[in-house]
């Protein structure tokens, strides 16, 4: 008996509980290779036992993801999902969001290559400590040969699984003095890691990946300070994203293995400490427990259901700069390569090189599995600018002048407008991460779209009739949006609105279907009871049937989005 690929998908979820378990064994060489910030170890992503009810249905993102309509599966390319428009919407927001604050915290954005050869990751170390999760990539040499090429021109290629080498070369690519320092380089660079199978599950353990990857090349002076500025950085997205709380958690020197000198430990270690103090957040030791190129920071982070996550990390690298032969030019150069500094003049007279000190940073760590636990933290009740479905439209009819003016609601409020067309037929528009809007203009009852797009989970729901074309208005419904009576309530465009009272039954207001409210008629002096604006918050029956100018409403959306509510 043949069963379709979704049914299949079903079964297998319906199959096996929600938060599967995966305990892979990593061998110690690899869980400590170079930049393990781009990769927490497979037990840590799923470290700690639910503390909700047994009797409560856990969220799955496995699940949420194709009720939603974000992402699936094939069973061509394992372990790497494929984004649906709702999906990539998502994705994107959650990147674009960083990219806001890279000029803020000084990062500039760099693209590098997938595949490089051989010879680089044999350099990095990554050929020989990482080997078993890379790609091998076989194609024709110079010369059109694809067996028995030598180093150089025809040798193999490995796809990246992550992209401090590539960090490295950019560096390398031109002198460096020590005024240009600190630089700091991030990446969002698909990444591809070739993880045991039995491993794989849904986004939070994939082969195909990307990450909010950061590098940063700073004197050893600046360690410090770097250090502090990511935690500010963690904590700031953390906290608009609503994920919390997580500690943070110091993991020292290994007893044996490890390189560079016990004295440049001790300042790496110590830089970290007083970092994590001025904080002010709590965070535990992990003694032993560094990578073998230098001490870490790992951001833990405990979801609604009280499990916890490794995340975010921060880790010192004194090894990739020394394997790439990385320098910078700086006055009293041993005493600059220790982090001091001196008032002599005639040790400042003396120019040299210095190997810069580099920092792994991953603020989200990987995207798809920060967006797993979103996905599973807001279990379909998103926040307004994190919605991949913002907007609805709904038209009472399917009449001609009705569905022109969603349409063209549609335009307003994402922000695009029609431009006199020109020889390629152009369109200008505002803004690249627009509002997500969708019109149903089906013919159908009002009520069946409206409990359709309630059941989708739209933020905001708008209703349009005849008479709102000839206001240009729309009937708007913000209960979608979560906490809204609270947030809402000093918003200048709703204090506008006049009919911000308790509701009464539904009637019919002229030739438009919408929920009726009590209101003030100035002209007949008559009244109605109404909630004060200045209330500690609004009551949801408030929030629906508000009759909102199309501009206003694309002022407060936009303010919504703007920041991040």
């Amino acid at each position: 008996m043949m069963r379709s690929s979704r049914a299949l998908r079903l079964l297998q979820i319906r199959s096996r509980p929600s938060h599967v378990v995966y305990r892979v064994p990593r061998i110690q060489s690899i869980r400590n290779g170079y930049c393990t910030a781009c990769e927490p170890p497979a037990g840590a992503a799923e470290s700690a036992k639910s503390t909700a009810s047994p009797s409560t249905p856990l969220a799955d993102h496995r699940q949420l993801g194709i009720e939603q309509e974000l992402f699936t599966t094939s069973a061509y390319s394992p372990g790497s999902p494929l984004f649906l428009p709702n999906g990539a919407k998502l994705f994107n927001r959650l990147t674009n969001f960083l990219r806001a604050q890279y000029d803020h915290f000084g990062f500039q954005e760099v693209i590098t290559p997938t595949i490089y050869k051989k010879s680089l990751w044999e350099k990095s170390g990554h050929w020989e400590n990482y080997a078993n999760d890379m790609y091998s990539v076989v194609g024709r040499g110079a010369k059109g040969e694809k067996e028995g090429r030598q180093v150089g021109e025809d040798e193999e290629y490995g796809l990246k699984p992550m992209n401090c080498p590539g960090h490295c070369l950019i560096f390398a690519s031109k002198k460096r003095s020590y005024k240009e320092l600190p630089i700091r380089y991030a990446d969002f660079s698909p990444l591809h890691r070739n993880e045991v199978h039995g491993a794989l599950s849904g986004l939070t353990r994939v082969r195909r990946f990307h990450q909010d990857d950061g590098h940063i090349f700073c004197r050893p002076s600046q360690i410090r300070q770097e250090i502090t500025s990511t935690l500010d950085f963690i904590k700031m997205t953390y906290n608009v994203f609503g994920l919390g709380p997580y500690r943070l958690a110091l993991s020292t020197r290994p007893a044996d293995h490890f390189i560079g000198t016990v004295e440049e430990w001790e300042n790496a270690e110590a830089a970290l400490k007083e970092s994590l103090d001025a904080s002010g957040q709590a965070w535990t030791i992990n003694e032993g427990d560094g990578a073998f190129y230098g001490p870490k920071i790992d951001v833990i982070l405990k979801d609604s259901d009280g499990k916890e996550h490794q995340t975010a990390t921060i880790q010192l690298d004194f090894q990739l700069p020394k394997r790439f032969e990385l320098e910078y030019q700086a006055p009293a150069p041993e005493l600059e390569q220790k982090g001091e500094s001196t008032t002599d003049l005639a040790l400042l007279k003396v120019q040299g090189p210095v190997t810069p000190v580099l920092i792994h940073r991953a603020v989200l760590g990987s995207v798809e599995r920060i967006m797993a636990l979103l996905i599973e933290h807001h279990n379909g009740h998103w926040p307004f600018w994190l919605n991949p479905r913002q907007v609805m439209i709904i038209t009472v009819n399917d009449s001609e002048p009705v569905v022109e003016f969603a349409q063209k609601c549609k335009r307003v409020l994402q922000g695009t407008q029609r431009a006199k067309l020109g020889k390629a037929g152009s369109r200008t528009q505002k803004s690249q991460d627009r509002i997500s809007v969708d019109i149903d203009d089906s013919a159908r009852s009002l009520q069946k779209k409206i409990r359709e797009a309630k059941s989708k989970r739209y933020s905001v729901i708008a209703v349009v009739g005849p008479q709102d074309v000839e206001k240009g208005r729309l009937v708007v419904d913000f209960t979608g949006i979560p906490k809204a009576e609270e947030t809402m309530i000093h918003d200048p465009a709703l204090k506008r609105v006049e009919q911000l009272h308790d509701a009464v039954p539904e009637r019919h207001l002229g030739t438009s279907l919408v929920r009726g409210v009590a209101s003030v008629d100035h002209n007949n002096k008559t009244s109605s009871v109404k909630r004060p604006l200045g209330s500690p918050s609004l009551t949801p029956e408030q929030l629906k049937g508000l009759r909102v100018p199309i501009e206003d409403l694309q002022k407060l959306l936009f303010k919504m989005k703007a920041e991040y509510r």
